[in-house]
Order: structure tokens, then C-alpha cells, then sequence
């Protein structure tokens, strides 16, 4: 569970510590379709999703999401932690590689545990529910299995740069330390804005 929370917390970090930029508009995300994971390392990466489980389907934003998860590190990740993030979104039966724009897209993050200090400042307590499980929201992680019982989440309104709108996507996320791959977890999903 350590790597699924620094995971999540690490996408939801990607997209919400970006500065307001000039691209930005004013479309909203208005439900996310058809949300599939799974791990995408080697067999011997220590980080590794065992489940997830995400519901309804379609997700409704801002709304109500019921999630659960299982998943396990072999070894503490520590400051640094790299991330690499690879975006495409769907165009005309073709997958296309989003550039890294304002620090959005297919960018790469030499301290991924800095992300989460932006959206959770250190000393502050981590967001229901991880508190209420012990599951942590900064680095380091210690090695370990976690799990995060079926927990409900309301996501609010989360506006999209004009170029990130209706559309099938597939997000790709490897952490790394040292120059060795910890963890490999691909996600797609569809978005549709107001």
C-alpha cells in the first residue's frame, strides 16, 4: 500500500501543484470512464500494486469516489525518489505522446517526494483516509505491506489545460532511485469535460 499512496499521491500531486499557468482554461473535468490499471516493471521490482479497486463507473467530478487497494515495497523509498511520467492520449486510432507542458504531461520529476510536500506541507497530518488507516503521505516510506480498506474520496472540481480535454488516455508512472526502476504502474481512462 506505501507505493500505491505515494502513487496516487504522486499523480494527484503531477496535477495539482502546477502553478496557475497562462494555457490553462476554463474546462472542467466532468466524469472520468472506463478507469484500468496495472503493474507494467519487472517481476522483481520492489514496489509493486497488488489490487485496485475504483467505483462508480462513470466517475463523476466533483463527486463521490469509493476506492481500495493492496500493495507492497521490499524496500524503503527514500528521498530522492524519481518519477517518470509518460501521457498519450488517443487521436484518430493512434496513441500520441503528450509533451511535458507547465510541468504537466509526459514530464520527468528528479524528486517526486518534493510533489508531495507541495500538496501536503511536512508536519501536517495526512488527508482522511490515510490518517485514519496509519498510511503515510510523505517520504520516506518504509518497506512493507499496506492496504487501504474500500474508503470514501470526494474529488472536487479540477480544471484542465485547454489541451488536456475530452479523450481516452493512458498515464504511465516508474519510480526510480539510484538509477534502479522501484515500481511501474500504467492507468487508462477517458475524460469528459463541461
Amino acid at each position: 500500500m506505501r507505493d500505491l499512496s505515494i502513487l496516487l499521491s504522486l499523480c494527484i500531486a503531477s496535477l495539482l501543484a502546477q502553478p496557475t499557468c497562462t494555457l490553462r482554461s476554463h474546462l472542467k473535468i466532468k466524469e472520468l470512464v472506463g478507469f484500468a490499471w496495472k503493474n507494467c516493471g519487472s517481476p522483481d521490482d520492489p514496489a509493486v500494486m497488488k489490487t485496485l479497486s475504483i467505483s462508480p463507473d462513470p466517475i463523476s467530478v466533483p463527486g463521490n469516489l469509493m476506492a481500495s487497494a493492496m500493495g507492497t515495497t521490499s524496500v524503503a523509498l527514500t528521498a530522492p525518489v524519481s518519477l517518470n511520467v509518460t501521457l498519450e492520449k488517443e487521436v484518430a486510432g493512434f496513441w500520441v505522446k503528450i509533451p511535458c507542458l507547465e510541468e504537466i504531461g509526459s514530464c520527468h520529476y528528479s524528486n517526486a517526494c518534493d510533489l508531495l510536500d507541495q500538496v501536503i506541507p511536512p508536519g501536517q497530518d495526512c488527508p482522511e483516509p490515510l490518517h485514519t488507516y496509519g498510511l503515510p503521505c510523505h517520504c520516506p516510506f518504509k518497506a512493507g505491506d499496506y492496504s487501504l480498506p474500500q474508503s470514501q474520496f470526494y474529488l472536487p472540481d479540477i480544471e484542465l489545460p485547454f489541451w488536456l480535454t475530452n479523450g481516452n488516455y493512458r498515464v504511465q508512472g516508474v519510480m526510480g532511485a539510484d538509477g534502479k526502476e522501484l515500481g511501474c504502474l500504467k492507468v487508462s481512462l477517458s475524460i469528459h469535460s463541461a
